[in-house]
Order: C-alpha cells, then sequence, then structure tokens
C-alpha cells in the first residue's frame, strides 16, 4: 500500500518546511529522528541531524563543468514539492528479508540560476527512519551537445574524529578487493581514493556508513579530503583516458546522479538490517522472473588444485552438488580454451570438453551449469548478443564475468547493457573483479551476486585474510549487499599452521568457516573447496540443509574487528552464525527474536581442542524456550552456527 502526499498538506508541515524567506528547508524521517536541513544561500548545502545531535555539518552541494561556470549556488527555488511514501514490497531475492519496508519523506527543490545562463538542476531528498538519501538531476545546456562534469562537490562534513573503517585501493583502477582498517577519520587526505562504504562510529549510540545506491549512466564515487578542509569530498572516477581533474561523466540529455546515501543508526546492526540500498532502486524490471533461483554452487579445481579443465574432473563437480544438494556447478576459466586473446571464442567449447555432455549430465544430477568468462572476451564484437541467446539455447543457467575491475562511467553502463541481455537470455550474473553492489538486485534480480570482495580465494596467495578481517566485512562491504565471497574452506589450520599453498588451507575453526554461509549475504553461494575435502567430514551437513536467501535478518551483537552474531530465518527455521576474531572469549546470545514456544536447537560449535585442531566440531540437538539465553565459548579464530525449529 503506498500513500502519497502533496506539499500543501498539513500533515507533512512538520517534514518540510520553509525558514528564512524559504532559503533553508527541513525534511524529516517518518519517526523524525533523522532530518536534512538543505540551505539555498550564495552556495547551496546540506546538514543532517541524528536525535537532536548533528551528524554532518553544513557540507557543499552541486558541480564543476567543462567549460561552464560552476553549479554551486546562486538558485532560487521555482518550486517545492514534498511526498510521504509508506509502502511494502517482495523482493524476488530475498537477501535479507521476504517483505522489504520502503517508509520515507521526499523533498524534491526544482533549482534555476538566478543569473548567467539560468541553468536548472534538481535535488531530491529522501529521509528514512536508517538514514538519508540525495541526488541530482540536470538538464540539457543552450549548447547543443555533451555536457562534461569534472566535479562533483557533493562534500560530507564530519564533526569531531570519529573511529572509522577505511579500505583504501590506491587507484580508481580496482576490483575492490581490499582490507578495511580502523583508524580515525582524519586518516584520510587529499590523496586518499577510498572505497565505500565507509563506516563511523560516533559514540554515544550513533553509528553512520557513507555509500551510493542505483549507480547508472554515471561514475561511481571514491572517497578523499577537499584539500583545503578536513571535509570529505565525492571522488568521480574519470572516464578512461581523462586525468584526476579531467572529465568523469558526459551527458547531452537529462542524468539523474546516484543516491549519495548516509546509512545511519544506534547500532551498527540496524546498518546491517537495513534495506535502504535495495529501496533507492527501482522495482522488477524483468517480466517473469520464476526462473531465477537462488542456491549454492560447487566450483571447480581452481581453488583445491591447478586448473583442469578435463570432463571427469566436471563431471566430479557435478557429482558433488548433486549429493550435495546443490543447485548449480561452476565450470571455470579455460572451458573455451585460452582467454583473454584474439582467437578466444565464447560460443565454442575446448576441443577436450564435450559442452552438450556436461550439460546434460548434470541436468541427469538435476544440477544446472554456469560458465565463466573474460570480460574483454564477452565485450570483442559484442561478442555477448551471439553468445547469451546460444548458452540459454544450450541450457546454461549462468554466467560469471571476471576482471573489469572498473567502475567509471563507460564501465557503469557495460554492466547494465550485460545484465539486460543476460535477463533477456534468462541467464544470472555473477561478476567478479566487480564494483560494489547498489541495490540493482531489485530491478533486475538476475543481478544476483557479484564479488567485489577480499574473499576466500586470498588465502591461496596472501597472509592478509585474517579472522579480524573476516568480522569487518560484515560490518563495512556487507552493507552494500551480495558478496561472492566464495567460502567453504574446509582444510582449516591454525595460524601457526597457515601458509600460502595448493591445495588451499584457511586460517579459523570449522565452525567459523560454517559461520560465513549464514553471515555472509550471497543467494548464489559459490563453495569453493574439492569434493574430497567436505564429503562425509564434521560440518558437511550443515552445508547441506542452510539456504542461502532469508525471509528475516536479526542482528545479535559485536563489534568491526571483533565478532559478528546474526540470526536469519528461513521459512519457520532461524538460522546463527556468529564469526569471532583471533580471541578467545565467550558470548551470550539471547533467543528473544524467536515467536514464544519451545524450539529444538542443532548447534555445530567449537570444540576444547579447536584452537590446537580446528578441524574439530561439537554437534549437539537440545531444546530451548524463546528469551533464553545460550552462553557461547568461541575458540580463537573460532564461530559458531545453529538451526533453530519448532518442537
Amino acid at each position: 500500500m503506498k500513500f502519497l502526499q502533496s506539499s500543501f498538506i498539513m500533515a507533512l508541515l512538520t517534514c518540510a518546511h520553509f525558514i528564512s524567506n524559504a532559503q533553508a528547508v527541513t525534511v524529516s524521517s517518518p519517526d523524525e529522528q533523522i532530518k536534512v536541513t538543505i540551505e539555498n544561500t550564495q552556495k547551496l548545502s546540506y546538514s543532517v541531524d541524528f536525535n537532536g545531535r548533528e551528524i554532518i555539518n553544513t557540507s557543499p552541494l552541486g558541480f564543476e563543468l567543462k567549460n561552464e561556470e560552476d553549479m554551486t549556488g546562486n538558485f532560487t527555488i521555482q518550486k517545492q514539492q514534498t511526498e510521504s511514501v509508506k509502502e511494502t514490497w517482495k523482493p524476488v531475492v530475498k537477501s535479507k528479508h521476504a517483505i522489504v519496508e520502503n517508509n520515507y519523506n521526499e523533498l524534491t527543490l526544482e533549482l534555476k540560476e538566478q543569473s548567467g545562463s539560468a541553468r536548472r538542476m534538481d535535488l531530491i531528498v529522501r529521509t528514512y527512519n536508517d538514514g538519508i538519501a540525495f541526488r541530482y538531476k540536470l538538464y540539457r545546456s543552450e549548447k547543443i551537445g555533451n555536457r562534461e562534469i569534472t566535479c562533483e562537490k557533493t562534500g560530507f562534513n564530519i564533526p569531531g574524529d570519529p573511529k572509522s573503517w577505511i579500505v583504501e585501493y590506491g587507484g580508481y583502477s580496482t576490483s575492490n578487493e581490499a582490507e578495511y582498517f580502523e583508524r580515525k577519520l582524519s586518516y584520510l587526505t587529499e590523496q586518499s581514493i577510498a572505497g565505500l562504504p565507509v563506516l563511523m562510529d560516533y559514540g554515544n549510540n550513533c553509528w553512520v556508513a557513507i555509500t551510493e545506491a542505483n549507480i547508472d549512466n554515471y561514475a561511481a564515487f571514491y572517497i578523499g579530503t577537499n584539500g583545503q578542509t578536513d571535509e570529505l569530498t565525492t571522488k568521480l572516477v574519470p572516464i578512461p583516458g581523462e586525468p584526476e581533474n579531467g572529465v568523469k561523466v558526459r551527458f547531452d540529455d537529462e542524468i539523474c546522479t546516484p543516491w549519495r546515501v548516509v546509512m545511519i543508526g544506534e547500532t551498527p546492526g540496524t546498518l546491517i538490517e537495513s534495506e535502504i540500498i535495495q529501496n533507492l532502486n527501482e522495482p522488477c524490471q524483468i517480466e517473469d522472473p520464476s526462473w531465477i533461483e537462488p542456491g549454492k554452487s560447487a566450483w571447480d579445481h581452481w581453488w583445491s588444485g591447478e586448473v583442469k579443465m578435463e570432463m571427469p574432473v566436471i563431471k566430479e563437480y557435478i557429482d558433488f552438488a548433486s549429493e550435495m544438494g546443490w543447485k548449480y556447478m561452476l565450470v571455470d576459466w579455460q572451458w573455451y580454451g585460452p582467454f583473454n586473446s584474439q582467437e578466444a571464442d565464447i560460443t565454442k567449447w575446448a576441443p577436450q570438453l564435450d559442452m552438450p555432455e556436461i550439460i546434460s549430465y548434470a541436468a541427469s544430477k538435476n544440477v544446472k551449469i554456469i560458465l565463466w568468462l573474460y570480460s574483454t572476451d564477452v565485450n570483442r564484437n559484442s561478442a555477448y548478443k551471439e553468445a547469451f541467446p546460444l548458452y540459454h539455447k544450450w541450457g546454461v543457467a549462468g554466467i560469471k564475468i571476471d576482471f573489469m575491475d572498473r567502475d567509471d562511467q563507460q564501465m557503469v553502463n557495460w554492466y547494465h547493457d550485460i545484465i539486460r541481455c543476460a535477463a533477456a537470455n534468462q541467464l544470472l550474473v555473477d561478476f567478479h573483479g566487480a564494483y560494489k553492489p547498489d541495490g540493482i538486485i531489485r530491478t533486475y534480480p538476475n543481478m544476483i551476486t557479484r564479488e567485489g570482495v577480499m574473499g576466500n580465494e586470498y588465502y591461496k596467495f596472501s597472509d592478509k585474510m585474517s579472522p579480524e578481517h573476516n568480522v569487518k566485512l560484515a560490518f563495512t562491504r556487507m552493507l552494500l549487499g551480495q558478496m561472492d565471497y566464495t567460502p567453504g574452506g574446509f582444510l582449516n589450520v591454525t595460524r601457526e599452521d597457515f601458509q600460502q599453498k595448493t591445495p588451499t588451507v584457511v586460517w579459523n575453526t570449522r565452525a567459523a568457516e560454517l559461520a560465513k554461509f549464514v553471515i555472509y549475504e550471497s543467494p548464489l553461494t559459490v563453495v569453493c573447496d574439492h569434493p574430497k575435502n567436505i564429503l562425509d567430514q564434521p560440518g558437511s551437513d550443515f552445508l547441506k540443509v542452510v539456504p542461502t536467501v532469508w525471509d528475516d535478518t536479526h542482528f545479535i551483537g559485536g563489534y568491526p574487528g571483533d565478532y559478528i552474531a546474526l540470526a536469519r530465518q528461513n521459512a519457520e527455521t532461524w538460522y546463527i552464525g556468529v564469526l569471532n576474531n583471533s580471541q578467545a572469549k565467550e558470548i551470550v546470545v539471547k533467543l528473544d527474536f524467536i515467536p514464544k514456544g519451545t524450539y529444538e536447537i542443532e548447534f555445530w560449535a567449537d570444540s576444547k581442542k579447536s584452537d590446537e585442531i580446528p578441524t574439530e566440531l561439537v554437534q549437539k540437538t537440545q531444546f530451548v524456550k524463546s528469551g533464553d539465553s545460550i552462553n557461547l565459548k568461541l575458540a580463537k579464530n573460532g564461530g559458531y552456527v545453529a538451526i533453530i525449529k519448532a518442537k
């Protein structure tokens, strides 16, 4: 149900009102705890207040454009419109919730310069109970042809110097695969190219994260300072070939920027549970999305051994997926022979393979095939336009496209082209070497997962994969949505025994590895390890039953880098996942999220020996009641998972 109310209705006068001759306008969240004030004076600016506390001081808005005067102020408000929306919608792919509440107040200001070219610009602001978002709309200029944005002036003037979690990529050509570090916000400089989200703990029950949503025909942005003050600024990705101060976005018609999003809550759990990113995207554009099926996938020999693109190996993994009850098997690189070359042909399989037999054999085992592709091979001569219909004809279920490593305007538009073409041919999409999620899974739910995360594959060639990193991911990268971390490493070792090698070992306990399947959000969950390492091993029974989509998500407790405890519901069953850092500890899990009654709880936990023997699990079943508390002893690098069902 959706309610729309125009600006003259008295009920909304508290949400949007004029101050000082209409030069300042305030819009509040439905619960009135968050307020955004737009000031239209000589310079256009905004500020944000949460629970009576200013969390973003007066900050600039506007643009610099090539061969034009800056658009940063000197506007008149031509029209002001407010709208209140209270609705629910059902996602095709239930990443966090089966029913999503979309409840916000919106303010639209139609602005026009008072002098000069009298250019127009709209500013649209939304306030939710868990954050705010705003975007711009720009119009054609007097001159026929492209307008060119060289700088978006959107700033974030953060009071004080809050504790922050920051990831730096060192450049705009990035796969978004790096560590978040706990820093003071003042760590950022003019040279910083920090990825999103930037998470901040203001203290006194105030958590804030900056990110963006609904990126379309525009460059993604990163965070640094403006070089003049400590104010954070929007650093748009240049168009390829342009310098840092060059053109970022070209447009010759009306254009809307992505939403600039500030997630806000009293706890980090509010941000984890939030659906603001999806809410800022358009409803599903696929007329009949019934073919989109979440699930788990086996993944061939890259992780646990050298690549063996051979029929027996592929069938071994298909058999593995079938025995585990998983929907998919991912055939990774080299299935079409040499890649990233002029000779690469994504419509033909390598001579040692028989793709029709692979797909037929998989179908006989109730398994579907996903195919890996190199991005340049997909793009060369628009090969995907021939390949995608062919894959659909073969019976392929999805594609994994790798090594884009960009999020400039051109690449963003390429993503959209690929996603739409894949949807037209009933193909799931998993992007690797990818930029961050922006909520497009609501609009195109075939865009079912993506990488853009330093995930399990880094155990193979890096020492960076600490338990602290894995915990921090739940509070940072995962705020934005789906992440193809590829969990499931069953060769668990201690920190002392860890080394980069093949087959790949992981530095954590078995219980911690299981917990990733509950905590990390990925409706298509690709499992990384070899069949022989998982089948009939402790914890493999959990991987047979844990789902990949959720009707509800509940934050139990934790802190970035310390531990994370989440509960997720699928149908009538609840699943608990806990990930610990490298320090053993005890925590309490309160079962206040389940309805009244008695329940059976089956759990897989660290044993007393897990510190020395990380593969060892304690598996038990007992009975609990709603409201009970469970005392957990977490091993260092440890974890815990549980399944709760009504008795």
